[in-house]
């Protein structure tokens, strides 16, 4: 059985991997640009038309008269930025041309590394390109080879190259477009109006340049939460305080959609790993029958889930005990544990999109601008006991009717597209057509009030006779108030029915990561501490018994790196050298088997790599210390 429960978790393990990696979400996710069809068309030169070609992209492209450009504006989301270019070119091979050359700035410190580096480039890519595209045989062989096939330079950060150096190349390859047509592509991360000064006008008006822009890192972000997390076909889940981790990451670290996918990875295997019914963490008919196929030990596992015992403390004395002693009983209500499971999540997702379409556009957005805000707040606890819900009712109880008919078209829609939750799909339906059929009250907002008679009299004498009037007023709700506020609870009753906290439904344990202090752990590390870690206990890393050793104490057998900063941390804000060393000489004197001539080169060496790790500095108050620069040890 412990085989059988090995084999049915690494088949979830491999269908969950499946879907994280599946094409079409990688294709969305790793490419940062959704393809749109665009055609590249090249302006006529003299009279000629030199070629049309097409691509796919959303990226910032411009066009020059005689040397077409793409003008890339990515923005500053930089750890992306090399799989974009690198899906970009793979894109051009397939579709405009084989030669595609990208170049860094570090390589073009001259025009001539620029050109010598284009034209390696080149050769190299037009020994391949027979293979590649086989259909332009003719075309490279043929004469009018520079007039079918271009060749596309990227310049991927173009701030940084040597305005000069852009200047001259430029010049030189405006010269001979009609016998090499040349298209540029330059990645912007600051402004478009970085070309203006980087390039004098002699040179940009050789340009006619049109601006395209990527879209937004926070836009991607939340194509993968819809394609992956917030999505009942993934049968991996995480909780609210592991987004919570990933989204910070996110947005206060590193705006990159490749790590948070990276992240997401990281989760399930960790939970793949640390979870031993992860093995029901797959399909629903494959987590069906790896619940039929339990061993006793997983059903011992099942009975300590926290989720599963509070389920055992709602139910009545004998089923308690059959639940606690039956291990047959067990797996069959597993089963049924399992199914309710998978349609809590077919559930609550669409009506989690349609609460998000009603409150997106409320002001100030009580429930969160984006759904990820939302679908944390649900997932956490009892949305409906929260202070920003009852906002969000108020404001949407005084929504005007063709708001809310448009509000509630949106929900239908999003029900549409599923098969399941028709029921509600048929009463917003109902009410809508109920909304729209109502004929506009003439009496306006329905109240009857005695008629005022305005007559001369002071500030305060008319304050106290409105206040006396508002008292008597009398307020009749119309019939699209009445309906108003029957939609507003049904509403609310979906949102207590099927948005309740995914920690409360049983076997949750099963699906979801909650483990949110071991992905910080790994994901969102300090470097200091880690490295005063490894120095301090290097027994953690190298798993040597005889770097063992007990508090306050230092083993001669350890690196000589750990000793000498063991030694520094004794120390003042000022080092002395010599001393240091006579520590330094005094711990390696207990050690047997050492060569005496070497430890003072071992000494230099290792103060060398403190230096570099940061953790010293020389100082001209005296020439033979050194100054300490941290302070509190791990």
């Amino acid at each position: 059985m412990g085989n059988c429960s090995n084999e049915h978790r690494g088949t979830s393990f491999s269908a969950s991997a499946a879907s994280l990696s599946n094409p079409l979400i990688c294709s969305s996710i790793n490419t940062f640009f959704f393809l749109d069809k665009y055609i590249f068309s090249q302006k006529s030169c003299d009279g000629k038309n030199i070629g049309t070609y097409s691509t796919a992209s959303l990226l910032a492209l411009s066009i020059i008269d005689l040397c077409e450009t793409f003008y890339c504006h990515l923005g500053v989301n930089v750890p992306d930025h090399a799989m974009t270019f690198r899906s970009l070119c793979n894109l051009l091979q397939d579709s405009v041309t084989p030669f595609v050359v990208s170049v860094h700035a570090k390589e073009c410190a001259g025009v001539y590394f620029c050109i010598s580096t284009l034209t390696i480039r080149i050769i190299g890519l037009l020994q391949k390109s027979t293979q590649v595209f086989p259909q332009r045989t003719e075309s490279l062989t043929n004469s009018d080879f520079p007039q079918s096939l271009p060749v596309v330079v990227i310049f991927k950060d173009f701030e940084a190259f040597n305005s000069q150096v852009l200047q001259d190349f430029i010049l030189i390859c405006s010269r001979y477009t009609q016998e090499l047509p040349f298209i540029f592509i330059f990645g912007i991360a600051t402004s478009p109006s970085a070309i203006q000064h980087r390039l004098p006008h002699s040179v940009s008006s050789l340009l006619c340049i049109e601006v395209f822009h990527s879209l937004s890192c926070t836009q991607h972000l939340a194509s993968v939460f819809d394609k992956l997390i917030l999505n009942s076909q993934f049968p991996f889940k995480l909780s609210s305080r592991v987004i919570q981790v990933l989204v910070g990451i996110f947005l206060y670290h590193d705006f990159s959609v490749q790590n948070f996918v990276k992240g997401l990875q990281f989760s399930m295997l960790e939970h793949f790993k640390s979870q031993p019914l992860s093995m029901l963490c797959c399909q629903k008919q494959e987590a069906l029958l790896s619940a039929k196929t339990l061993s006793k030990k997983n059903v011992e596992r099942i009975r300590h889930l926290p989720s599963f015992m509070r389920y055992v403390e709602t139910q009545e004395p004998q089923e308690q005990v059959r639940l606690l002693t039956n291990d047959e009983h067990v797996k069959e209500v597993c089963q049924k544990l399992l199914k309710n499971l998978h349609k809590y999540h077919k559930n609550y997702y669409p009506i989690l999109q349609c609460l998000h379409s009603l409150t997106s556009s409320l002001p100030k957005f009580p429930l969160g601008k984006h759904i990820r805000e939302l679908h944390v707040s649900c997932i956490e606890k009892n949305l409906w006991e929260t202070e920003e819900y009852d906002s969000a009712l108020q404001l949407l109880r005084i929504l005007a009717k063709d708001e809310l008919v448009a509000a509630l078209r949106k929900c239908a829609e999003i029900l549409k597209s599923t098969k399941i939750l028709q029921n509600v799909l048929q009463q917003l339906e109902d009410f809508i057509g109920r909304l729209e059929a109502l004929e506009e009250d003439s009496s306006g907002n329905g109240i009857i009030s005695g008629k005022m008679e305005y007559q001369k009299t002071d500030l305060f004498q008319l304050q106290k006779t409105l206040l006396e009037k508002e008292s008597r007023r009398t307020k009749r709700m119309n019939p699209f108030e009445v309906l108003r506020s029957q939609v507003i609870e049904f509403i609310d009753s979906l949102v207590r029915e099927y948005l309740t906290p995914a920690e409360l439904q049983p076997l949750n344990e099963v699906c979801y990561y909650s483990s949110s202090g071991v992905l910080r752990q790994r994901l969102n590390v300090t470097p200091r501490t880690s490295i005063q870690a490894a120095l301090s206990h290097p027994f953690y890393y190298l798993q040597n018994e005889s770097l063992k050793t007990d508090a306050g104490t230092i083993s001669s057998a350890a690196p000589d790196l750990c000793i000498v900063y063991k030694l520094h941390l004794e120390c003042g804000r000022l080092i002395n050298l010599y001393d240091w060393l006579e520590a330094f000489l005094t711990v390696m004197s207990a050690a047997e088997d050492q060569d005496t001539n070497s430890e003072d080169a071992r000494f230099i060496q290792a103060v060398s790599e403190m230096e570099f790790l940061g953790f010293i500095k020389s100082t001209k108050q005296k020439t033979d210390h050194v100054a300490r620069l941290t302070w509190g040890g791990c």
